[in-house]
């Protein structure tokens, strides 16, 4: 007779290798062509809403590993709230206006923005920009996420900049929206004005140099044969300089050097500054306070200008000389304080940063070459005591790379000032995962400048502005907006570039100011964070899948400066509160060693690359093992520890499939009460896991999530339960009631962690879902989370089973221990003893006649108060084990070792128990 026939092996269609790079596409293609996402939509219609708002990533180029992380991230979480049943949309966005689309267009298609007509540059930047979404939606979609990626919001369409004009004209109306002629952060490279938010810092080597600025009039305080000591990083703005900043309340010290030259300076910084210098020796004449001083007139070092002394809250004694250089057109600070003592402003920089003429014998040059030919100036004249180079981290525009400068020119502000206070109070009233992104923000909220909204480009949202031709008054009413934003519906923003203002104004329009018809629009356009700033309210406040405000907005930390900044300006200053109930962030992505990723370093991880050689649900699960909220590593070896993760889960469920071949839930299912005491346990195991698995989903703690599931399989089940089981799923009759009791509590476990890890591995749950058996929904998408049965939960029977693989722990130490002595072959090959306590033994004797099928070997010894011999004990709390060779001989069908294998004469290959179990049910196989 062949036994193998008579065993119940494991069954199952369901593949134990992966292969996800080519499942994973035919099963996102099966969801497109089932709508699984409309499915969902119509099931969770009614229940109550959970948004969570798509920050738009921005429409250039492939995605990057931060993009998977990002978007993972959001998929976990709208695909748990949909499985808890709450009507749970996403709707992918794009940010597609902006620099760099303007730049990708002007290099790779060789277009001059500058003499091609501003409607026609437009659409090729359009062209430019959709089809980056469409690649980067196939994208995204190659990662598994769900969302409604056919109807998806991008920045560019009518209907959205129709809701960002309206938004602005809200903050307009309010009195949030200004005009000023300001210092404000300008980009050389970009030829545009920036926002805070897009400034970060890099070092950058500068010269530095100690320049003698000769008194001209020293009021009877200062020798006109004296000079004040200035210091500058930037010897540019030089040109600019109109005065001389010192603290009202330093010590200024007169020193005269040995060779007769006078200098003033802090007294502080004096013998540092003058040992720079190379100044030995030197006398302190006299002390000043810095408010003595004020009104002295220096001299320009190669203009014929005065630089008079002034006061200034902004110098410090941290560095430098104590006495500032003051250049009004390129210094916030100095721009402050040349308005407060009427100094005016000179800002000789164009566009391009190149000098102009304002700075006579400079004209032309860059303003970072500037920096060699004005040394040279102040060396011929000799006004120049020191140069030396440093590094230093100075702002860059944080698209182009470049460093920025300091430049004053007319722009269009929201004023920050004007609702400062209500942004303070809407960041208290929101819950901020980690908690330090309520400081953070709050500081940021705190420190910020008022925002300059305006960009000099051409690809972006038009300022809605328009400019009398007569008096030149701005203007902006609720008539001329709501007109600009019905056209923008209709049309597209680039109408404000084809037609005339007289098109775009309602008939009849005129000036508030001096009555005049006449207008010019405005050439600006919006900030491209006024763009992203505005979704909230051209998506959650208009589409009838969304509602306002959302509940969940999450992106990277640098969103803190960015689109969680400039959602909530918007939002305030139009609606008195957040456009978010909940901010949660994560962190940056490095590779293996911590180190940040760069082509250079060929350390880069790609997404595509990954999800060809791994498959998604790696990546996946590479996401949900990670502490997303500080920055986190990808590395190849990380990704293979996470594959050898995966096909541990994977074979898991695979096992619990085969064993459940010819399990029919209606006709077999055991009720719990029946079932036996080990399934009991495990019933019990399985709702503890599902209780921490939901507080890891409900606290966005996924690396949770994932160590439960993983320990859940490798650990409980593959090295415990199943493990135990084993024995009697293949070697008991078919209906025996003990097996159909496990294969009842395994068909539990497996419907419940598919579903428990639905949303991080969302393909291969549903590959493992066509083979449940007695499933309904057509997707594990339609199904329902799990929850905690309660009324299965025994804490007498959890205490007692958890006390037992406390013991079976110590007789596993002993099997090993006997294997590496060569006492054993395998398990199987064992006869234990146990000398348990005597409370131990109570606990075993309740199920003796299971203990060979807990501790897998072939015949046990319980004693009862002895003692065993000391050679070849182990050990253990309560328990002391003796490992044996089993007597008799290997049963053929179920491989233990029994006296009675050779008892019975028509199986006499077989123990007595299978004997028994092969003559009553197997007896026709041959």
């Amino acid at each position: 007779m062949d036994y193998k026939k008579t065993l119940n092996l494991p069954e199952t269609e369901f593949p134990m290798r992966g292969n996800l790079p080519n499942r994973e596409p035919e099963m996102q293609a099966w969801w497109d062509r089932t709508d699984v996402y409309g499915q969902v939509a119509k099931k969770r219609a009614g229940q109550p809403k959970f948004i969570l708002h798509d920050g738009p990533p921005y429409a250039n180029g492939d995605i990057h590993i931060g993009h998977a992380l990002n978007k993972v991230l959001k998929d976990f979480i709208v695909r748990y709230k949909s499985l808890q049943g709450f009507d749970a949309p996403y709707v992918p966005g794009w940010d597609t206006h902006g620099l760099p689309i303007e730049q990708a267009v002007t290099s790779k298609k060789k277009v001059n923005r500058k003499k091609m007509d501003p409607v026609e540059f437009r659409k090729i930047c359009e062209d430019y920009a959709l089809s980056f979404v469409e690649k980067q939606k196939a994208q995204f979609k190659r990662l598994g996420v769900r969302g409604d990626w056919d109807h998806p919001y991008i920045t560019l369409k009518p209907e959205y900049e129709a809701s960002q004009i309206r938004v602005f004209g809200e903050m307009a109306k309010r009195g949030y929206v200004y005009r000023s002629y300001r210092c404000i952060y300008w980009s050389p490279s970009s030829e545009s004005a920036l926002a805070d938010a897009e400034i970060e810092y890099q070092d950058k080597r500068s010269p530095s140099i100690y320049v003698a600025f000769d008194v001209k009039d020293g009021k009877g305080k200062l020798p006109e044969d004296a000079s004040v000591i200035i210091w500058t990083t930037t010897p540019w703005t030089l040109p600019a300089n109109l005065g001389i900043a010192l603290g009202a309340e330093f010590t200024y010290v007169l020193v005269t050097t040995g060779e007769g030259r006078k200098f003033l300076l802090a007294e502080d910084l004096a013998e540092d500054v003058l040992k720079l210098i190379g100044v030995e020796e030197y006398t302190k004449e006299e002390t000043f306070r810095g408010k003595e001083l004020e009104g002295v007139l220096c001299q320009h070092p190669f203009y014929d200008r005065e630089s008079p002394i002034i006061l200034g809250d902004h110098v410090t004694l941290d560095a430098g000389t104590g006495c500032v250089h003051t250049a009004p057109g390129h210094g916030v600070d100095d721009f402050e304080l040349a308005k407060k003592y009427g100094l005016g402003v000179i800002s000789p920089v164009d566009e391009k940063g190149k000098l102009t003429k304002e700075a006579p014998g400079f004209e032309g040059l860059f303003y970072d070459d500037a920096n060699k030919v004005v040394t040279e100036k102040l060396t011929e004249s000799g006004h120049l005591l020191k140069l030396v180079f440093i590094t230093h981290q100075y702002p860059h525009d944080w698209r182009t790379k470049k460093p920025v400068i300091f430049r004053a020119t007319e722009q269009w502000f929201a004023s920050i000032d004007g609702f400062r206070k209500e942004m303070l109070d809407a960041i208290q009233h929101v819950k901020w995962t980690p908690s330090w992104g309520e400081t953070r923000l709050g500081n940021m909220v705190e420190d910020r400048n008022d925002w300059c909204i305006s960009r000099q480009r051409v690809w972006g949202v038009p300022l809605p502005i328009f400019y009398c031709e007569s008096c030149n008054h701005p203007h902006i009413t609720d008539e001329s907006i709501d007109k600009v934003a019905d056209l923008f519906s209709q049309e597209g923003s680039s109408v404000w570039f084809a037609r005339d203002a007289k098109e775009l104004l309602p008939e009849g329009t005129q000036c508030s100011e001096c009555g005049n018809h006449s207008f010019r629009k405005e050439t600006d356009i919006m900030d491209v964070w006024f763009d992203s700033g505005s979704s909230h309210a051209a998506v959650l406040e208009t589409r009838k899948d969304s509602s306002w405000p959302a509940d969940l907005y999450l992106e990277g930390s640098d969103q803190y400066r960015g689109w969680f900044n400039s959602s909530l300006s918007t939002s305030v200053s139009t609606k008195g509160t957040a456009p978010y109930r909940e901010v949660l962030s994560h962190g940056f992505t490095l590779d293996g060693e911590g180190k940040k990723m760069s082509k250079s370093l060929g350390n880069v991880i790609d997404p595509l690359k990954v999800m060809k050689n791994y498959g998604a649900d790696i990546l996946r699960l590479w996401v949900s093992s990670t502490d997303y909220q500080a920055d986190v590593r990808v590395s190849e070896d990380i990704l293979k520890q996470i594959a050898e993760a995966y096909r541990k889960i994977r074979n898991t469920l695979r096992f619990l499939l085969g064993n459940l071949a010819d399990f029919a839930p209606v006709e077999y299912a055991v009720q719990v009460a029946d079932l036996d005491e080990i399934d009991r346990y495990a019933l019990i195991k399985l709702q503890r896991l599902i209780e921490k698995v939901t507080t890891g989903y409900e606290n966005y703690d996924f690396h949770t999530v994932y160590y439960q599931i993983h320990h859940f399989c490798t650990v409980f089940l593959s090295q415990f339960y199943l493990d135990v089981l084993k024995d009697r799923l293949y070697t008991l009759p078919a209906a025996d009631a003990k097996r159909r009791s496990s294969q009842t509590v395994m068909l539990e476990m497996l419907k419940t962690l598919v579903v428990l890890v639905n949303p991080i591995i969302p393909h291969t749950t549903e590959e493992v879902w066509k083979f449940v058996p007695g499933t309904k929904d057509e997707s594990i998408q339609l199904a329902d989370f799990p929850q905690m049965k309660v009324a299965v939960l025994d804490r007498e029977l959890e205490e007692k089973w958890d006390r037992l693989t406390e013991l079976r722990d110590t007789v596993l130490k002993a099997l090993e221990e006997a294997r590496a002595a060569k006492v054993i072959g395998n398990s199987l090959g064992a006869a234990v003893e146990l000398y348990p306590s005597e409370s131990n033994f109570e606990l075993l004797h309740s199920i003796q006649d299971n203990l060979t099928e807990l501790f897998i070997v072939s015949q046990v010894s319980l004693f009862q108060g002895a003692k065993p011999e000391s050679e070849g004990v182990v050990k253990g709390e309560g328990l002391d084990v003796k490992v044996n060779p089993a007597s008799g001989e290997k049963c053929q069908r179920c491989w233990m070792i029994s006296p009675t294998v050779g008892t019975d004469e028509t199986y006499p290959e077989l123990c007595d128990r299978c004997a028994d179990t092969v003559s009553k049910h197997y007896a026709d196989v041959e």
